[in-house]
């Protein structure tokens, strides 16, 4: 699944990263990397997510969220 589509109070497990070389290696110094849980704290339109990352909140926009793999937390078998 895309982290755009993610929902409210779920948590998931980054998967993979499709973005921009400097882009990603700043969300990776922040601890998205991959196999982190992200929780989502909230929307703000489409795509727009606030979460909740190893203790710290971000807002990450449409354009990011887009390129982010990830799946539900708990369901490691599917």
């Amino acid at each position: 699944m895309i982290l755009k589509d993610a929902q409210i109070g779920r948590t998931y497990v980054v998967e993979a990263l499709h973005l921009p070389f400097e882009l990603e290696r700043r969300l990776e110094a922040l601890g998205m990397t991959h196999g982190a849980k992200v929780t989502v704290l909230n929307r703000k339109g489409q795509g727009i997510l606030i979460i909740k990352l190893r203790g710290s909140r971000f807002a990450l926009g449409y354009n990011i969220t887009k390129n982010i793999e990830g799946k539900e937390a708990g369901h490691e078998g599917e």
